[in-house]
């Protein structure tokens, strides 16, 4: 049976239907905001799968080009696998939800939410996030929620829920918070140097704007929720965990005192294998219990260490940064190039300048652009010391190259200012907590070192918690063992003025706004400590570009005459291109972009250009060329496209009585512009130019 709750947000119709739709999947729900609609389902498997330590939750965001009125591209005519923004909307759901489930359950769970309608308005992707709770609240799959999602904008000092697509550009500050009615559970988004007291105030903003869509999630559960599975939980025999205890604690507190990560983890893969091997053969049945009790003690020994002791693995304080390097021209060929280390992590990032040509064409729901900036993470094994097939690029390494995207985008400079398009590739060579805030602070030292003119150096930096109760303990630059045993991943990256880009996951129930102030004044201070060591190595982008990169030359033309400098069939282009050996770009509003290694060129280029568009101008000499012959005169093309008539009287000095007795087709001849009529007619004359050297024309 159909119901349907709705409410007015954001100024927007929002409307949650279930019961006409997708009625065999365990939870479906169709939702509308605005024009939007997204269909999304979650279904859970009858039995956990077998063997599973973590919980197999897979999430899918399809949007199908019918949604916006449009059909594929291709041979094919119909969609194919993901595009990087479905990945990153799967990546959103995914990760607010992930830690809402109970511990033991290891079922099976999917999640598919497919765009049916696009208004080019509403976003679909952060509808997904409240409409894939919905649905997990009405189904029988166990879930500690609901929660929501809203995109927050800030306009003119104002902050904005779900501002428009279009508005977004105008924002400085759009994020997206995820809630539930007590607490934050995700948090990413960028910003344009928004100070961290404002960004937390948007934070909070958000969440209490979404307390109504929780409670319309409510209501609809109790109208058509359905009576939940229940998670198993793992029963420990006592003297299992007493025995394992005394032969574990001692040697697993002494190998997590090892600062070294593959030393470290090395020496408690032993302390694992050692009491696997004494305590099963008297528990042959009990692997997973015993397991279970190794891995409670290893993560209740990094966390207490912090929250009773406040020491961290290696030492280190809670604000302590690790110890940082940086380097940069390593690459000859590469446009800009730098390695930046930071502990055991460690990115080589290279900066290469396009042309135009060299944009990325993006075919989306919203419409087709073209992207003047691209930023690519790769995270080969090598990187954590495993040997595993490379597969193509993963999701994980499509949502870390984003966030570093957004970080660094804030400080580009204007097209206009520098006309290039740029990618950034970082190589992920080593990896033990952050490789994504590395990556943010080597794009800035290699784009520095290529002399792209960033407004600001911009450097990231990853908060870690460990909560007890009441009691926290925040922990910046937060090492792999330590996010895996720790309750919050809070990514932050920023200038000295404020922060460009964050992102937020957590594995407990939610944060207060307490914790959050906690952590972003401590990234901040971290922050600003990382920009201080990365500015002994390179203060200021380089004045020159590498001798490698292309120079790029932008000449502004009426659009009128665009056509003039193609020219039939793109002969004026490939003449030009073939001359002066450069590459242009042409757009329809009148943007020349000449680009070549070798100024001479581009010069050349720029000439032959200004050539093609020039516009004739009365008192000037012009070298033409006779095009036509007439009874009563000739017609002479003084620039590329452009002729006008030597009337007979305008030939010579003397009287002419056969206009070919002077000049044939073909002819090169000097001539002075007499007149230019209001209709465009050039009136020339080549007796006024008799006087003048021909050879300072040429």
């Amino acid at each position: 049976m159909k119901e349907s709750v709705d409410l007015t947000w954001g100024g927007r119709s929002l409307v949650f239907e279930t019961g006409r739709m997708a009625k065999q999947a365990d939870g479906a729900i169709l939702a509308r905001y605005g024009e939007s609609v997204v269909l999304v389902t979650a279904v859970a498997s009858d039995k956990p799968r077998e063997g599973a330590d973590f919980f197999p939750l897979s999430v899918d965001y399809i949007e199908k080009t019918y949604a916006a009125g449009k059909i594929p591209g291709g041979f094919f005519k119909r969609e194919g696998r993901p595009g990087e923004r479905e990945i990153l909307s799967a990546r959103f759901i995914d990760r607010t939800l992930r830690p809402l489930f109970p511990d033991n359950f290891f079922n099976e769970v999917q999640i598919i939410a497919t765009v049916l309608s696009a208004d080019e308005e509403n976003d679909p992707d952060i509808l997904a996030i409240s409409a894939a709770s919905a649905a997990l609240e009405i189904s029988k799959i166990p879930f500690i929620g609901p929660i929501a999602g809203v995109k927050v904008g800030r306009l003119n000092g104002e902050f904005v829920i779900n501002p428009s697509i279009a508005m977004s550009q105008e924002c400085d500050l759009d994020i997206v918070v995820a809630g539930s009615q007590d607490a934050i559970v995700m948090v990413e988004g960028s910003a344009k140097y928004v100070p961290e007291k404002v960004l937390l105030e948007a934070i909070m903003f958000g969440h209490q704007s979404i307390q109504d869509v929780i409670a319309m999630q409510k209501d609809l559960k109790t109208r058509v929720g359905k009576e939940k599975m229940v998670a198993p939980e793992m029963v420990i025999d006592t003297a299992i965990e007493e025995k394992v205890r005394q032969k574990a604690t001692d040697p697993m507190r002494a190998a997590l005192s090892i600062p070294a990560k593959l030393e470290r983890n090395g020496k408690a893969k032993e302390v694992f294998d050692a009491v696997l091997e004494e305590v099963l053969p008297e528990h042959e049945a009990c692997e997973g219990q015993v397991r279970a009790v190794l891995e409670k003690i290893e993560k209740e020994t990094i966390r207490g260490q912090i929250i009773k002791e406040g020491k961290r693995i290696g030492g280190r304080q809670p604000d302590e940064i690790r110890e940082i390097n940086c380097d940069v021209s390593l690459l000859p060929r590469p446009h800009g190039s730098a390695l930046f280390t930071r502990g055991e992590t460690q990115a080589l990032v290279a900066v290469t300048l396009g042309t135009s040509e060299d944009e990325q064409r993006i075919d989306s729901l919203a419409g087709e652009s073209r992207k003047p900036f691209m930023l690519h993470y790769n995270f080969p094994p090598f990187s954590v010391g495993e040997a595993r097939f490379l597969r193509g690029t993963s999701r994980r390494e499509i949502g870390h190259g984003f966030l570093a995207e957004k970080a660094i985008a804030q400080v580009l400079p204007s097209p206009e200012d520098f006309p290039y398009t740029i990618r950034i590739v970082s190589e992920v060579l080593e990896s033990n907590g952050s490789s994504s805030m590395a990556t943010v602070c080597g794009s800035t030292l290699s784009l520095m070192d290529a002399g792209v003119p960033i407004k600001e150096p911009v450097a990231g930096i990853a908060m870690g918690l460990i909560q007890d109760g009441d009691d926290f303990i925040v922990l910046s630059d937060i090492l792999g063992d330590e996010d895996h045993v720790g309750d919050m991943d809070f990514k932050v990256a920023g200038t000295r003025e404020g922060v460009t880009a964050i992102q937020m996951d957590i594995k407990i129930k939610g944060l207060t706004a307490e914790i959050l102030a906690k952590a972003l004044e401590q990234a901040r201070t971290g922050r600003l400590h990382i920009l201080d060591i990365m500015a002994k190595t390179i203060e200021r982008p380089r004045a020159e570009l590498s001798p490698w990169a292309p120079r790029i030359e932008v000449v502004k033309v009426k659009p009128d005459k665009v056509s003039v400098i193609i020219g039939p069939g793109g002969k004026n282009i490939k003449n030009i291109i073939a001359t002066a050996g450069v590459k242009v770009d042409v757009d329809d509003d009148g943007n020349v972009t000449i680009a070549s290694p070798d100024k001479s060129s581009i010069d050349k280029a720029v000439a032959m250009v200004k050539g093609l568009v020039e516009e004739a101008e009365v008192g000037k000499f012009y070298l033409g060329k006779v095009q036509k012959i007439m009874d009563f005169g000739a017609f002479v093309e003084i620039i590329p496209g452009t002729d006008g008539l030597v009337h007979i009287s305008q030939l010579d000095n003397d009287r002419v009585r056969n206009v070919r007795d002077i000049l044939k087709e073909g002819d090169e001849v000097l001539v002075k512009v007499l007149e230019i009529d209001p209709q465009g007619k050039i009136r020339l004359s080549r007796k006024a130019a008799l006087r003048e050297d021909i050879n300072k024309y040429r």
